[in-house]
């Protein structure tokens, strides 16, 4: 076994520098050369592994070519940063490597896993230079840690999960003799040969690269040398720790600290072990490092400074760590008096306080208190409470902790948490079931704190699939091992209206999103042992439950957790692992012979449910230094017959279940233990165990008791049921009394036998029910308890608070107080009040004023002792009892009031409180002063303002005990007080009231005023918030009425009505009605004189009612010339009846009258076929609804009538006309964008047989094509619009049903138009105009689509009207119209306008004839003149010469023609493209300058051939060709052959 491993640093750099340019071949000779150096150290050293790192980092690419990996192994390459965490970097990952001599073939073998009775480590082989050429193994072994990203798990949570990866592959060292193996021979005789054999060229690069190599190294090395050693890798140490502080505030304090260390290391600031962030506190700290000399500094230091500092120093060898403290001061002129107290208080650093001391004290409350909240899974729930903590002391800042069901909440994925120093806040931010429970926030002031509860309910999600349950809930992870975790649950709430026919567990490995079921089946059991898991990977599971519906939503997945021993877990927790950057560790470890294990102990069934058995057992004393693993076997019992249950894989966790069983059966279980040795003896076995679930379902719950708690919540307590066992919890239901309908109070399992149900309506009768929850499953429901309504439980009175002395005398005393916060559920009944003498300080005994309850909140105490001082208290009593007493008042003395001013007003109260109102009340002093009351000031502030900020909200004095205040700011907090004044002036305020918030509360009801049928004027409200014992009390002016002759006052439940007996001016006022034993439910209508008028009126309307008409009778013609009356009414209940007059006389329905009443729409008509003269008079609806009538009436007489019966013959015959094919356009003209014109016409009511027929002035046009009536529309197109197609144009449609006819006249007007638009298109057709130069001048053009007459064309010079003239004219050939300009002079140029007008707008087009324009026109026209001129006087032939001509032998041939040129041409003749002059035979003749002839006196065949004329002068040439062709006739030419013949032979 290799002990260590050393390779210095000057044999690194350059063998990996060299290896990145070498072939694969000359590779494995430099790994072996980089090898060669390494020697065998007493103590392996960092600076000798580091070189060894580097190397196989430099060449971790290139290994394939050398080495064939396993790739089980799951190794990685070390880093640098592994070595500072052992300097046992040498891990087991399955590597295996065995180097070999210097030579270029390399023997590589790969080993598979197999047990063998050798042991796992080879012994130690020491290398010596004598020993070089012999063959030697040592192993290599490579460990370095894979990150695993992980969501949804915390920072601990992922830490434990690293540290136990990196801990099996630390502990598996040799497990399996996975990896590669490469081993070293000697040198063979063959080889020896193959080297013989290489090429001069190929030996001497070999050769080369060694020396350089080599020299490289040597180089290297010496440098190496020279280096310090102390200097080259070691842990941080400090040379100057950082020292602690003591500074007064506002101060800079400066942190000095000095590290050595190499590499050199990182120094980190940490306050309170929190990193110190710069960017996050820009100016605040500057933390600076220069030459190993490290400083942080604080700039103007206050009390949020004091904690403790922590410098910590790191790099790849270790971590350090040095404190320092700050302490700031304060000068004592700076401290607060008011918050100076004897005593001291914990901080939350530990710090000590100054000496002067605080508070003993703190007062914590909450404020903007979390309700009971209700939320379903996956949507975001937050809770939030304000804290307001007094003293207010800076230095001193609270702990906020969150607990739910008892248990501190730490921030995760699924739960965040802020305090923003006045706010505390915790959001859910995917709430789920495991969520629900009672949350708590605790605010911890040193050793005090204050708590605040509150429920949190979060109901099932909606299901994908209707019918299927919820999602279970609670999944943890139990009893894991190496391959093998048992998964527990809680079964949901809902099942979805079917039983849970069992539940699918799921696993997935972290950092993956892979998600395998691990069960076929459903199982039942709430627990379930998940096998197959691969030791060292973390998991994470979920459950989905099933029943015959579907499969729930999934459960929240559960902690992450690793597959290892216990045992390893405890050993990873104690002495946890380097950080999860990966490590490299060299190990020893002594060799040992294979031992064959013992059998394991304490062999146990610790589960055993219907679907599998789960055992436990320990492991044997006896078994090596290796490994083991197990093989469980089972047998029938009663049996022998012995059977292993895992056959193919051993366990390698000593927990295993056992699946597959026979339900009912029962079975014994050994387990036998195995290494590389062999296989062990088996343990003793297990008891016979019946396959069965030995939990059972627990039974129903008994005695279910509800209890009244609040208005929408109960109190269920119940009793425990029996023989009950490992009980997870119970789920409560709820249902409406007669509903039948069951809702889940609960949807977490609840422990304990109590359980407050919310989410109640106020008012109704409900049932309860439980059932109780272990694994087996849910029980059956208990026995529904008796029906119980929600409704506030009622208690005992809190104590009032504020007396005050409302007026004192000699012997009396008049006292005020506050009503108690809390009534107890109920109406206080009344007060009582106890009094007591205080002489020197010290009280007395406490003394009744009153045996009978007082109902007034003022009371006056006689027979007093004056110039005594006494205190006062006051208990409120209830139907529940008499409550607490308040505290004792002050001390009062008991004296005459001598004073002029009036005392305060008292009974200061707030109602119907709004968001930008509210109505202040209050009662008149009891002592006056010496002058009557004159009036009253009110006063108000925000509750957080400062006493100097009271302001009047009244000029004047009020002389009503009464005030609406308006112009508040929703959500602001304020409070107010009263004043009274005399003519003496103004008096004490009143106690200052309750913090009133300005808000609308939801569900806030307002007085209505409402009219009934009968026509009777009520006051209504409604209140939704009642209890038991609430009253409507109704006000006038804020003042009880007593007088029930002008109102009758009547209740029902929820709701009060006041009617008015017979509202007049007497009535006007303000009117308001308060709920009692609510949270100031209250409201007011003003009935002022505008609203009794509309009342009144309204009243009027309802006693004597009419039929509302949406719209008065009218008449209207229908389609087929029918006559329909008609009218709406706004409203028709379905008794509703209506009566049709004609001429004051009724008419009904029959065959001339057809009559319709339609109450749901209110519409009510009559329809008449035809209108007849007779039909001429007064036509009246009559509306008969209940008690409301109504009629309405149309006169059709006269001209009137006479019109609507011409409409309707109209519209009769429009009728018919449309029976059969009819026109829906009439016969209309466009224009095209081609300027054509199309007639065109719209038909409807068109079938295959229909015909279309087109005239012009009587006179059929004959179309080439039939219509087909494409989207009903009929067209004809006429093409080049002109004069000559004005006319009147008809079109006809007939078929077997009727005929139709449209008729278009295009004459005068309606032709001119037409023309018009014609005209107007073809301008817009006009393309823009264009110069053309041409032979006599330059031309100027533009084309159109077509040209008509009717088109007026002008033309402008210079924005002037051209004259045109011989030289100057204007045309148009075909489309182009066009201004020619003969022979141009220079004073042509300029601008050219076109104008085109068609009759009624003039469209122009415009061209630049000036500069470069004009000089290219001219030019251009000059040379076309001149090509003219040249073309004209050219010589030429003019004609008289035939292409061809045919001649008989013999015959004369006589050719002439015609020539022309000025001057004169020269004629010369070619024959076959040869020169040709006259001669005897043939004449060649010109004369008269013109006349040209060529004569062949006579012909023969020599004479056939091309003649070609030339005529030539200056100006040009010109030639024309004629072909003579002369042919021997048939008699002569046999002669003339035979005579050619003898000829021939003549000459042969």
């Amino acid at each position: 076994m290799l002990k260590d491993l050393q390779l210095t640093l000057g044999a690194l750099q350059p063998t990996a520098m060299h290896l990145q340019q070498t072939s694969a071949l000359t590779l494995q000779q430099h790994i072996v050369t980089a090898l060669q150096p390494m020697t065998l150290s007493r103590q392996p050293t960092a600076m000798g592994l580091q070189p060894m790192i580097t190397l196989l980092h430099e060449v971790k690419d290139l290994l394939p070519t050398v080495l064939t990996l396993n790739l089980s192994a799951r190794a990685q390459l070390p880093t640098a940063m592994d070595l500072n965490q052992s300097t046992s970097w040498l891990q087991p990952t399955g590597w295996d490597l065995k180097p070999t001599v210097l030579d270029s073939n390399l023997m590589i073998e790969d080993q598979s896993y197999r047990m063998s009775p050798k042991a796992k480590r080879a012994k130690q082989n020491l290398v010596s230079e004598n020993k070089e050429n012999e063959a030697m193994d040592y192993s290599v072994p490579i460990f370095t840690g894979r990150e695993v990203s992980i969501s949804g798990i915390t920072d601990t949570e992922e830490e434990r999960i690293k540290e136990s990866a990196a801990y099996v592959a630390k502990r598996n060292l040799f497990a399996t003799g996975e990896g590669v193996s490469v081993s070293k021979v000697a040198k063979s005789t063959s080889e020896e040969e193959h080297h013989e054999k290489k090429s001069r060229k190929v030996a001497i690069r070999e050769s080369a690269e060694r020396v350089a190599l080599k020299k490289t190294l040597e180089e290297t090395q010496a440098f190496h040398k020279k280096l310090n050693q102390d200097k080259l890798l070691h842990a941080p140490e400090f040379i100057i720790e950082p020292r602690s502080h003591t500074v007064w505030e506002k101060q800079n304090v400066k942190f000095h600290c000095s590290v050595a260390g190499w590499p050199a290391p990182r120094v980190t600031w940490y306050k309170n072990n929190v990193p110190i962030d710069v960017q996050t506190h820009p100016g605040k700290y500057i933390i600076e490092s220069r030459y190993g000399l490290h400083s942080l500094e604080i700039s103007t230091c206050d009390f949020d400074d004091i904690a403790q500092y922590r410098a910590s120093a790191m790099n790849v060898k270790g971590e350090i760590s040095a404190y320092a403290s700050l302490v700031v001061k304060r000068y004592k002129g700076d401290i607060d008096a008011s918050l100076l107290h004897t005593g001291t208080v914990s901080m939350p650093l530990g710090l000590g306080v100054t000496p002067h001391g605080y508070a003993s004290r703190f007062e914590i409350s909450f404020v903007d208190k979390f309700d009971v909240a209700f939320g379903r899974e996956g949507e975001t729930m937050s809770l939030g409470c304000t804290v307001v903590i007094s003293p207010d002391i800076k230095r001193f800042k609270p702990d906020i902790e969150w607990y739910r069901n008892g248990v501190l909440i730490t921030p995760s994925k699924w739960v965040q948490m802020n305090w923003s120093g006045e706010r505390a806040s915790l959001t859910l931010t995917h709430a789920n079931k495991e969520d629900e429970g009672l949350y708590t926030l605790r605010v911890v002031m040193g050793d005090y704190y204050e708590e605040y509860s509150s429920y949190v309910f979060v109901r099932d999600a909606d299901a994908e699939i209707p019918g299927a349950p919820g999602a279970p809930l609670d999944v943890q992870c139990l009893d894991a091992n190496k391959d093998y975790v048992i998964v527990s649950w809680k079964q949901p709430a809902v099942d979805g209206g079917n039983p849970i026919l069992g539940y699918f567990i799921d696993r997935c490995e972290v950092g993956t999103t892979h998600w395998t079921q691990c069960n076929e089946t459903p199982v039942k059991f709430a627990r379930f042992p998940v096998t197959g898991l691969i030791e060292g990977r973390s998991y994470i599971f979920r459950v989905r439950a099933v029943n015959k519906a579907g499969v729930s939503l999934p459960s929240r997945v559960s902690e992450p957790v690793a597959a290892l021993d216990p045992a390893d877990r405890a050993r990873l927790r104690s002495h946890p692992s380097a950080p999860w950057t990966g490590q490299i560790i060299v190990t020893e470890e002594e060799p040992a012979e294979g031992v064959v294990p013992g059998p394991p102990t304490d062999l146990q069934v610790i589960e055993a449910t219907k679907n599998y058995v789960v055992l436990s057992w320990k492991p044997p004393g006896q078994r090596g230094h290796e490994g083991i693993m197990y093989f469980v076997e089972k047998c029938v019992a009663g049996t022998e017959d012995w059977q292993r249950v895992n056959t193919e894989i051993p366990v390698k966790s000593p927990r295993f279940a056992v699946f597959d069983l026979a339900e009912g059966k029962s079975y014994c279980f050994r387990v036998r233990c195995c290494n590389s040795a062999g296989i062990g003896e088996p343990s003793e076995a297990t008891e016979a165990t019946v396959v069965d679930d030995k939990l059972d379902i627990p039974k129903a719950p008994g005695r279910i008791m509800p209890t009244r708690n609040t208005d929408t919540s109960v109190v269920v307590t119940w009793t425990e049921p029996p023989d009950a066992k490992e009980l997870v919890g119970y789920y409560i239901e709820s249902s409406v009394v007669g509903s039948g309908h069951w809702e889940p109070c609960n949807n977490n399992p609840v422990k304990g036998t109590r359980f407050i149900c919310h989410g109640l309506v106020n008012g109704e009768k409900y049932i309860f029910r439980v059932r109780a929850v272990n694994a087996a499953g849910l029980s059956e429901f208990s026995q529904d308890s008796e029906p119980i309504e929600v409704q506030a439980a009622i208690a005992a009175p809190s104590p009032p608070y504020d007396i005050m002395v409302l007026e004192s005398v000699r012997d009396s005393m008049a006292l005020g107080w506050k009503q108690p916060k809390f009534t107890g559920g109920t109406e206080i009944t009344g007060y009582y009040v106890n009094y007591r003498e205080v002489v020197d300080g010290v009280p007395g005994k406490w003394m009744e004023a009153n045996i009978k309850a007082i109902s007034e909140r003022a009371y006056r105490i006689q027979n007093l002792k004056e110039n005594t001082v006494y205190q006062f208290q006051v208990a409120a009593a209830n139907l529940a009892g008499v409550g607490t007493p308040s505290l004792p008042s002050q001390p009062f003395k008991c004296e005459e009031w001598t004073i002029a001013v009036p005392g305060p007003p008292h009974d200061v109260t707030c109602t119907e409180v709004r968001k930008d109102s509210l109505v202040l009340l209050w009662k008149e002093p009891v002592y006056t002063g010496r002058s009557p009351i004159a009036g009253y000031y009110v006063d108000m502030k925000e509750t957080e303002a400062k006493e100097e900020h009271w302001r009047s909200v009244n000029e004047k004095p009020l002389q009503k005990k009464f005030l609406k205040i308006g112009g508040l700011k929703e959500g602001v907090s304020y409070v107010f007080r009263v004043r009274a004044t005399n003519q003496a002036g103004v008096g004490k305020p009143s106690d200052v009231t309750e913090p009133v918030v300005a808000e609308t509360r939801p569900g806030t009801k307002e007085v209505v005023v409402d009219v009934d049928d009968n026509g009777v004027i009520s006051l209504n409200f409604e209140c939704d918030q009642m209890s038991p014992n609430s009253k409507f009390v109704w006000s006038k002016n804020y003042e009880p009425i007593e007088d029930d002759s002008r109102l009758n006052i009547d209740t029902k439940g929820g709701k009060s009505k006041a009617a008015f007996k017979d509202l007049g001016e007497d009535d006007l006022g303000i009117y308001s009605c308060v709920v009692t034993d609510t949270d100031g439910v209250s409201s007011s209508h003003t009935i002022d004189e505008e609203e009794m008028k509309r009342l009144l009126a309204l009243s009027h309307e309802r006693k004597f009612p009419t039929v509302p008409l949406a719209s008065e009778l009218a008449v209207e013609i229908l389609e087929k010339g029918e006559v329909r009356f008609w009218l709406q009414a706004e409203k028709l209940s379905g008794n509703a009846k209506a009566n049709f007059v004609f001429n004051d006389k009724e008419i009904f329905n029959g065959e001339k009258y057809k009559m319709k009443v339609d109450p749901k729409t209110g519409l009510v008509e009559m329809i008449m076929d035809k209108l007849e003269d007779k039909d001429e008079g007064t036509y009246t609806f009559q509306l008969q609804d209940g008690k409301a009538t109504n009629q309405s009436s149309l006169v059709l007489i006269g001209d009137v009538f006479k019109k609507l019966q011409d409409e309707a013959d109209f519209q009769r015959k429009e009728w018919h006309r449309k029976q059969g094919p009819h026109f829906v356009d009439k016969l209309g003209w466009e224009v095209t964008d081609d300027c054509n014109v199309m007639l065109k016409c719209k038909v409807a009511n068109i079938k295959k047989e229909t015909h279309i027929v087109w005239y012009k002035d009587d006179r059929e046009i004959m179309v080439d094509e039939e219509h087909d009536f494409k989207d009903g529309v009929c067209t004809l197109l006429i093409s080049e619009f002109s004069k000559k197609d004005a006319g009147t144009y008809e079109v006809i449609l007939k078929d077997d049903r009727g005929k139709d006819s449209s008729e278009l006249k295009l004459k005068d007007t309606a032709f001119a138009d037409l023309m018009n638009e014609v005209c107007r298109r073809i301008a817009l057709s006009a393309t823009d105009l264009k110069i053309q130069s041409t032979a006599e001048g330059i031309r100027l053009y533009c084309f159109v689509n077509y040209y008509v007459e009717d088109l007026r064309v002008g033309w402008m010079h210079n924005d002037t009207q051209i004259r045109f003239t011989d030289r100057v004219k204007t045309g148009v050939t075909g489309e182009q119209i066009w201004l020619q300009i003969n022979e141009p002079t220079p004073q042509d140029k300029g601008k050219y306008t076109m104008e085109l007008f068609d009759g009624k707008t003039g469209h122009k087009k415009t061209v630049d004839l000036s500069g470069q324009a004009f000089d290219e026109a001219f030019a251009e026209f000059q040379r076309l003149k001149q090509a003219a001129i040249a073309e004209k006087n050219r010589a030429r032939v003019l004609g008289g010469l035939p292409d061809v001509v045919t001649i008989q032998e013999g015959k004369a041939l006589n050719l002439s023609c015609t020539v022309w040129g000025d001057p004169t041409p020269e004629v010369s003749w070619l024959k076959n493209e040869k020169s040709f002059v006259s001669d005897a035979n043939c004449t060649l003749k010109f004369e008269s300058g013109k006349n040209v002839s060529f004569t062949i006196s006579t012909v023969s065949t020599h004479d056939s051939g091309k003649y070609s004329i030339v005529v030539k002068n200056k100006y040009g040439t010109e030639t024309s060709d004629v072909t003579v062709s002369v042919y021997i006739p048939e008699e002569e030419r046999q002669p003339e052959e035979e005579k050619k013949k003898e000829d021939k032979k003549t000459k042969v």
